[in-house]
């Protein structure tokens, strides 16, 4: 330990508060304690009987600040916030960008739709939710729109729209499924009434509205109108469909959130239960990053971060497990709710019964994503093991560079190069390369100049930054390949191996042949052959086929904008000057010669003359505007 570091620790009060660990001035752990001395000295000692993570955490400290809290509710609140707004690299994250959907419907509008939102506005409207998940909203729509004769289109009613058969109604209409207010035919206390019975059935009065049913099914019935009673009891029977999807449980019949934990080896699943009224309503399950296996710290993290943003708090919630400062953070979500909040961990009984639900869903996904991630490293940080041990390398490649030729008949000739690192893509690190020296189709000659290009620069870069003390691999160019891969057999890696021994590098080069799919290195007369099956030929047959859609894409981009510029320089008038700033402007020949001749003179630089010019080029080839001359 540092001494710097000593002498803060001497200083610490014994009082609560939040403290933050620094790496160079960045945060990158956020934490609180009932006593800041003994809790971030722990840190410092007794390293044996941390966590992996904490023991590289710790060897990354180099400072450390405190801010005093007057009570452990203070701190954990603060702790909370600062977690929000820094998220810090060691700290357990709760990665969610879920959005809860709601069921809106415009009661200010005549014939309003029922329809599923994502976000809550204030437009007047009235929202029911937030509900679990979408599926359970469109269950419920569903269910609404078969049961109801509601509409469905986005025809805007307002301002006597609709009014005295505007539109022709559509299929719904004809399946009896809408009353088609869009014919002017409906008044808007018909659709009024309907709308209460939905209002009725959002609100929670299910049995109330399934009972007015039967009681108009049984009317209709005993007047001999069976076609209405046919269709209630085709109404009665979805919705009980749907209240049947709703396992009543004999628990409380208040509302509780249930909450378990489990762990894949890197992250943690959360998977929580909500009941509501004594009936589960659904479920849904959280990542927590970097979580290890520090299972009731990932649960604790969970309710901090989670119910910070909630959009409902029940009044209890169970948990799997104990976590630390129970009573701290009952109070916490007590103040947020305004409302008394429980947290329970049961140990026997239907609640027990609950929680064992939860982590049994917990453990299922974490162990399919633990499978996942093994299959995933399997094909990725595997596949560049095999590499190496087929390539005879002493080391692991981790950054594979692929390079590919792309021209028609040696025209727009341009090379690319794309990035893996760890066997998966790095697409920000792409690059292309217009071939500058090299005319016709001569895709060895193009190789070996690209190559050349990249080493000369990237060497160049490198040996500037470590000059002005800077990080050398931070450059554009700068961080070398641990191996390069050219699409091509031995004559292209020729050609490449020698450009690259004269720019002054040396990095391990191999190529890929596609008729057999069959290694070359630099000096070896026999191909190594790979099984198919082999990650490793995945990998390199993923890095090669990339390259040459990379560079392919690029060059029929080019194609297009060098075929847009001949036919644009038959115009008289129209220089290269002129030409860029119509093909910024429009995208593309078909909307430039569609364009009217007041569009055109919106473009810099093109005058009222030029313009007909265009407009009567663009008609003479047979290609008039699909728009009247204004």
């Amino acid at each position: 330990m540092n001494p710097t570091l000593e002498f803060k620790i001497s200083q610490l009060p014994e009082s609560p508060g939040v403290y933050q660990m620094k790496r160079a001035g960045e945060i990158i752990y956020v934490g609180k304690a009932i006593n800041l001395k003994n809790r971030v000295r722990q840190y410092f000692h007794s390293s044996k009987d941390h966590t992996p993570k904490v023991q590289a955490m710790v060897a990354n400290i180099d400072d450390f600040d405190i801010i005093l809290c007057d009570t452990e509710l203070e701190a954990l609140i603060l702790e909370c916030n600062l977690i929000k707004k820094y998220r810090p690299y060691y700290n357990i994250l709760l990665k969610d960008d879920k959005q809860f959907p709601y069921i809106r419907i415009d009661l200010r509008q005549d014939y309003p739709r029922v329809e599923l939102v994502r976000r809550v506005e204030k437009d007047g409207a009235k929202y029911f939710g937030p509900y679990i998940g979408a599926t359970v909203v469109r269950d419920v729509l569903e269910v609404l729109h078969n049961s109801f004769p509601l509409r469905t289109c986005r025809h805007d009613f307002s301002f006597g729209h609709g009014v005295g058969g505007r539109h022709r109604p559509c299929l719904r209409y004809q399946m009896g499924l809408c009353l088609a207010p869009c014919t002017g035919n409906v008044f808007p206390g018909q659709y009024r009434q309907m709308l209460d019975e939905i209002l009725a059935f959002l609100n929670g009065k299910h049995e109330d509205v399934v009972r007015k049913m039967r009681a108009q099914m049984l009317e209709a019935s005993k007047n001999l109108d069976f076609e209405r009673a046919a269709t209630l009891r085709d109404r009665i029977a979805a919705m009980e469909r749907v209240l049947q999807k709703q396992k009543a449980l004999a628990v409380s019949g208040g509302d509780q959130d249930v909450v378990a934990v489990a762990s894949d080896g890197v992250d943690a699943v959360v998977e929580v239960i909500y009941m509501r009224e004594g009936k589960i309503l659904g479920s849904d399950h959280f990542i927590m990053q970097r979580a290890e296996a520090q299972e009731e710290e990932s649960l604790a993290m969970f309710l901090l971060q989670y119910y910070d943003n909630a959009p409902y708090i029940p009044k209890e919630i169970l948990l799997g497990e104990a976590v630390e400062d129970l009573d701290v953070m009952e109070k916490l979500l007590t103040e947020k709710k305004g409302a008394r909040v429980h947290i329970l961990v049961p140990q026997r009984g239907d609640k027990k019964k609950l929680v064992d639900m939860a982590r049994k869903n917990a453990e299922d996904i974490a162990s399919k994503r633990r499978e996942q991630f093994i299959r995933q490293k399997a094909r990725t940080v595997g596949a560049c093991r095999e590499l190496a041990q087929a390539l005879g390398l002493d080391f692991v490649p981790r950054r594979i560079e692929g390079y590919d030729i792309s021209n028609t008949q040696g025209t727009l000739s341009v090379a690319s190069m794309v990035v893996a690192i760890n066997g998966q893509p790095a697409r920000n690190q792409y690059r292309h390369f217009r071939i500058k020296t090299v005319v016709g189709a001569n895709d060895f000659a193009s190789m070996a100049e690209v190559i050349t290009r990249r080493f000369t620069h990237g060497l160049k870069e490198r040996h500037e930054r470590e000059q002005a003390g800077l990080d050398p691999d931070a450059g554009s160019f700068s961080k070398l390949p641990d191996v390069i891969l050219i699409d091509g057999g031995p004559e292209q890696l020729l050609f490449a191996h020698r450009a690259m021994q004269e720019a002054g590098a040396s990095v391990p080069m191999f190529g890929l042949a596609k008729r057999f799919e069959e290694i070359y290195l630099p000096g070896r007369e026999d191909p190594i052959v790979l099984d198919r099956r082999s990650n490793a030929l995945h990998l390199v047959q993923y890095v090669r086929d990339e390259a040459h859609r990379f560079g392919i894409t690029h060059h029929r981009a080019l194609r297009g904008k060098e075929g847009l510029r001949s036919e644009l320089s038959a115009i008289p008038g129209v220089g290269p000057k002129k030409q860029a700033a119509l093909i910024r402007h429009f995208r593309s020949v078909k909307a430039i010669f569609e364009a009217t001749q007041e569009e055109l003179c919106q473009v810099e630089g093109i005058s009222t003359g030029l313009a007909q010019r265009i407009y009567d080029y663009a008609a003479q080839r047979g290609k008039p505007s699909s728009r009247p001359q204004e």
